[in-house]
């Protein structure tokens, strides 16, 4: 219906000074008609601006978002907002660039579907991805083969933690016999990997060349090797604390005895144990979610990985043993093991130091079994 000036009465579905006018007599017809304009691209009006961005565009938002991501549900809420959304967020180019926090599922949470997303992550060229789901497959799933290909994968790429792990495989034939060990193999790759600036494998690396294990001894390049692992622990302790602002006046005081949990694998310290020979108090680096995910997936079934095997006694580590006697016992009372010297070397100084008493003939508690003898490991 028109006016004298020829304008229109607004009909039902036009919004006039953005209230909308109602209609009570309407057909059955106009209420179907209702219902298309709401899933219309126009709406009032206006059109749906994020039907506009171009693809490229919400890609890169994605993939931003998948590097910062600190937990799970910071991504995977995407996922379930649009099919658009959920389409692009498994793109290649977003799944490559996750973050580490990103795929850390705890261990009572896996199941086949994160096994998917982490083998896409992986897929996509993920370095992380391939390290963690290498981990779980090598030791969780027994997939021996697959789990030490994944880790190759990422230690191709200059990944330092798989470098690390895979030189600690060598070193105790993990997933083999006794005669797969590869001591110089094993002294390569943390060499590489203390290169690239991982503690650990610095550490690793200097008590080899003090100990003439697997590389020719020399006792002054192993102590600067493990002064250089103590330097850059308490670098990085003095810049995470920069960034959560955290008081470090108490840095300088350091308590030996540690603060006792219900869990006897669970230990809290007030900071680094090893920085305390100089006097130093730095907060423990965060475990990495591969480890963390061995932890609780083997502490779910009572620390036992197996009948006759155990886990490295070092509370961060959570890598369990192969075979029976794969790891080296302490020395001295014989009741803890370790999966190498870092761990042994932590693990001293940040509770054992004060547990450790001497057990005459502990070798003969459980006998000997698998490849015979297993080694022990002096307490420094």
């Amino acid at each position: 219906m028109r006016t004298r000036r020829g304008l229109c009465y607004p009909r039902e579905d036009v919004f006039v000074d953005e209230i909308g006018v109602k209609r009570t007599d309407f057909a059955p017809c106009d209420m179907l008609c209702r219902k298309r304009q709401r899933f219309s691209p126009v709406v009032a009006g206006k059109s749906d601006m994020f039907d506009a961005l171009p693809d490229d565009l919400v890609i890169s938002i994605l993939s931003r978002l998948s590097s910062s991501a600190s937990c799970p549900s910071d991504f995977f809420n995407v996922l379930i907002t649009c099919k658009r959304l959920n389409r692009f967020a498994l793109q290649p180019l977003v799944l490559s660039k996750a973050s580490p926090k990103l795929f850390a599922v705890k261990a009572e949470n896996w199941s086949e579907s994160a096994h998917r997303f982490l083998k896409s992550c992986a897929d996509a060229g993920n370095v992380e991805a391939c390290y963690t789901l290498g981990m779980i497959r090598f030791y969780c799933l027994q997939n021996r083969g697959s789990g030490a290909s994944l880790m190759a994968k990422a230690a191709i790429s200059s990944h330092s933690p798989a470098l690390y792990s895979l030189a600690v495989i060598q070193f105790n034939g993990s997933g083999g016999s006794k005669n797969d060990k590869d001591l110089r193999a094993g002294v390569a790759l943390c060499a590489r990997a203390a290169f690239l600036g991982h503690v650990d494998a610095m550490r690793e690396l200097g008590h080899c060349l003090q100990d003439g294990y697997g590389v020719r001894q020399n006792i002054t390049e192993g102590r600067r090797f493990l002064v250089q692992a103590n330097a850059r622990e308490l670098a990085a302790g003095l810049s995470s604390a920069s960034v959560s602002n955290i008081c470090t006046r108490s840095w300088p005081t350091w308590s030996p005895h540690p603060i006792p949990q219900p869990d006897n694998r669970q230990q809290t310290v007030p900071g680094c144990p090893l920085l305390s020979d100089f006097g130093c108090n730095v907060p423990a680096p965060e475990v990495h979610p591969a480890n963390k995910f061995l932890t609780e997936w083997f502490g779910s079934r009572d620390g036992i990985p197996g009948q006759g095997l155990r886990l490295c006694s070092h509370v961060g580590c959570g890598r369990p043993e192969t075979r029976k006697h794969e790891f080296r016992r302490c020395s001295v009372c014989g009741s803890v093991n370790y999966c190498s010297r870092a761990c042994q070397a932590l693990d001293w100084k940040l509770r054992h130091k004060a547990e450790c008493a001497p057990v005459e003939r502990w070798l003969d508690e459980e006998g000997v079994g698998g490849d015979g003898m297993e080694e022990v490991i002096a307490e420094s």
